[in-house]
């Protein structure tokens, strides 16, 4: 329930479209309830009246359900526009509202989660909790306060007619209900979670499908695949045949108001006690007045499965970030000397630290290159450098003002990177670049293309910079996407370069060019180069060989290197 509570908050922006949403449900239903209602009772008396021979005005009661018919329909359809555009931006909102939780979270990866299951949260999670208004509060709204007018209006004939039709209306929209959640709990939730397994297998049988060839593992992978899928069969079919009880139980229960009312009314009728064209009105208004609650039964049914997935909504939004923002962030200087002084890095649950006693500075003009094996702790640095995660021990500054009082997106403003494992999007080149500056002019691109060794390889394409290059970049080579990560750093102005293994992939001419162009194109900024190949490395002021996470060597590139550009560092860098 207190899940339920914090959804429903969630809504307080959307409230006023909600209310409009169910003001006009309430007004279908009661024009549909009046127009049987009052249709029962015009044939009645029409009928009455001509075997009395008496006259009779039907002008009136023909136009008021003639207007209840086009109030019906109206309704209808404005309460589904409303009630479906209040859900849509809602669920937008939602979309919005977990990824403004997520980004602090995830800025190393997902955290432990798969991306089927990031992916079924974002979209079915969500999707899903569209049922919490237009299948749950809306209806219970509008049964609440239809029950309340049907029985105030019977009481007004018949007392002993209205508190049956109270208790029968409690018991579809009570009773049943709650039956219904307790027996299709399990299986709601099951499928739910189910379908986040299914998904999370299916992603991955997709990523991997190559090498469960390659092993003849995939027939196995599907047959998974088919088992967790007949799972999921068997647990919609039981809610099936649950809801389709509830369909019943609800046909009984307007049956029995009907014949408890045509049984309560008949002997006042005798008695004179009510007109007899009100039998059929009252009979009829018994029977419809059920159309209010139909919705709740299912309601309930589907109720544990949506919880379910607002559970696994907030356990994603409530995950801690990596790095807490300030509550009072400090401002940057017009400094961007980056320095890290005594800093120590034990990543959570790790036995050995990452990182120990690192101390470095990269000031505008100034180039630093990090070298070692991999795993000796040379991408932390880029993650501390950028405030994705803290140092343990020890402090980092910007401009002379610690990191941990600045905000993230304010560090990350002074810094242009090429990450080791940079993301490329399944979309174009260009729009690739764009992720950069969105207002990068086609000059701009050529421009960084070219230092970055891949405006040639572009421009022989027949779409050129509209080439679409596949999920991951897959129909780039590996080097071709290096240099593709490259020139999009190069498009952020920002005073310090961080490349992490910028000519990963690439031939020795061909880094080396690539190097020689990125170090010339930005002479002013301060570089941090995080590499395990000698490309250029004569080119900087300091060179700093780290080994299982501690400084071994450091020191010019005449210090460092010996002749043929190798590093000195136990016969080379691997």
């Amino acid at each position: 329930m207190r899940d339920l509570v914090r959804l429903i908050k969630l809504f307080r922006s959307y409230w006023s479209w909600m209310a409009l949403s169910v003001l006009l449900s309430l007004v279908a239903v009661l024009a549909n309830v009046g127009l049987m209602s009052i249709s029962g009772w015009f044939i009645a008396a029409m009928g009455l009246a001509g075997v009395a021979g008496a006259s009779f005005n039907y002008f009136t009661p023909a136009a008021i359900i003639r207007g209840l018919a086009i109030t019906r329909t109206a309704g209808r359809y404005a309460e589904r526009v409303v009630g479906h555009e209040a859900t849509f931006r809602l669920l937008a909102s939602l979309r919005s509202w977990l990824f403004e939780r997520l980004e602090p979270t995830m800025t190393l990866g997902l955290g432990g989660l798969r991306s089927g299951d990031v992916m079924t949260r974002m979209r079915a999670d969500i999707d899903r909790l569209e049922l919490v208004f237009l299948r749950l509060i809306a209806p219970a709204l509008v049964a609440l306060i239809a029950t309340v007018f049907v029985v105030f209006l019977m009481a007004a004939y018949s007392p002993l007619l209205a508190w049956v039709q109270l208790l029968l209306m409690l018991a579809a929209a009570l009773i049943l209900p709650v039956l219904l959640a307790r027996s299709g709990r399990d299986a709601s939730v099951r499928l739910t979670n189910g379908g986040a397994r299914l998904n999370n297998l299916t992603v991955d049988t997709i990523e991997g499908l190559a090498e469960l060839h390659v092993h003849g593992a995939a027939g196995r992978q599907a047959t998974r695949i088919n088992e967790l899928s007949d799972t999921l069969i068997e647990d919609e079919t039981r809610l099936a045949a649950r809801g389709a009880a509830a369909q019943a139980a609800m046909t009984v229960l307007m049956g029995l108001a009907l014949a408890c009312a045509l049984l309560i009314l008949t002997p006042a009728i005798s008695r004179q006690q009510i007109a007899p064209a009100y039998l059929p009105a009252l009979a009829l208004l018994a029977l419809a007045s059920f159309e209010a609650l139909a919705a709740l039964p299912l309601a309930a049914l589907s109720l544990s499965g949506t919880l379910a997935s607002a559970r696994r909504l907030f356990a994603l939004a409530d995950a801690p970030p990596a790095v807490p923002e300030p509550t009072v962030a400090a401002q940057l200087t017009s400094s961007s000397r980056l320095v890290m002084e005594s800093v120590g890095l034990i990543y959570p649950g790790a036995s050995q630290p990452a990182l120990q006693d690192i101390n470095f500075e990269i000031a505008p003009g100034r180039r630093v290159a990090v070298i070692g094996h991999s795993g000796s702790g040379k991408s932390s640095l880029v993650n501390l450098a950028m405030r994705f995660i803290a140092p343990t021990t020890g402090r980092i500054t910007l401009g002379g003002v610690d990191l941990a009082t600045l905000n993230g997106e304010d560090v990350r403003g002074r810094m242009s990177v090429v990450e080791q494992n940079a993301h490329l999007f399944a979309a174009t080149i260009a729009e690739n670049l764009r992720v950069a500056r969105a207002d990068v002019t086609e000059t701009e691109m050529e421009a960084v293309c070219q230092i970055a060794q891949l405006h040639d390889f572009i421009a022989a394409q027949p779409k050129g910079y509209a080439t679409y290059i596949g999920t991951q970049g897959l129909q780039l080579s590996g080097g071709q996407a290096r240099r593709l990560a490259v020139a999009r750093a190069l498009l952020h102005p920002a005073p310090v370069l961080i490349l992490d293994e910028p000519t990963e992939g690439l031939d020795a001419a061909t880094a080396r060019a690539l190097l020689d162009a990125v170090l010339e194109a930005r002479r002013d900024c301060g570089v941090l180069l995080i590499t395990h190949q000698p490309a250029a490395l004569e080119r900087m002021h300091e060179i700093i060989v780290l080994d299982q996470g501690r400084v071994i060597a450091r020191g010019t590139p005449d210090e460092i290197l010996v002749s043929g550009g190798d590093p000195l560092w136990h016969g080379g860098v691997s």
